[in-house]
């Protein structure tokens, strides 16, 4: 499955992620481009364990039972698909300033590796291991570069 610790995805990631531009048209959800990529690189934050999500309550249950059909295989995300609360971005971001930061983020993680990775768990999934890390962070980053159309 494709993961961020592989340098060629981490490259198509960030290559989707240069041909968004400010007016790049959402195809579902209601977040602007700039928006989407200020929550990516938040939950970027959460994999290097700069920031500590909240568990989710429903989570403990549904989390386990969702948890086998995400990462089972290289099927991407739906479209509106839930989020966490402490990821939605409701203000007005700058896209170059937080693709920036998205960028560093991205690099930092796949240049660490599993040592890089957070031990926290997943506010919906519960403990992860690294490489779950790895392949959770591309699927994320591949839904919100497909709702732009990059």
């Amino acid at each position: 499955m494709k993961n961020l610790y592989e340098p060629t995805t981490a490259q198509e990631v960030k290559d989707r992620l240069a041909r968004l531009h400010p007016d790049s048209q959402r195809q579902w959800g209601s977040m602007t481009v700039a928006q989407a990529v200020a929550h990516c690189a938040t939950s970027m934050e959460w994999a290097v364990g700069d920031r500590v999500p909240d568990r989710m309550y429903a989570s403990r249950i549904l989390g386990v039972l969702v948890k086998p059909f995400v990462f089972r295989d290289d099927k991407p995300m739906r479209p509106n698909s839930p989020t966490a609360k402490s990821l939605l971005i409701h203000d007005h971001r700058n896209l170059q300033a937080e693709s920036l930061r998205l960028l560093t983020l991205i690099d930092r993680f796949t240049a660490a590796r599993a040592q890089g990775c957070t031990t926290n768990p997943h506010s919906f999934f519960g403990r992860l291991t690294p490489d779950e890390w790895a392949i959770l962070m591309y699927k994320h980053l591949d839904h919100h570069l497909r709702q732009f159309g990059a």
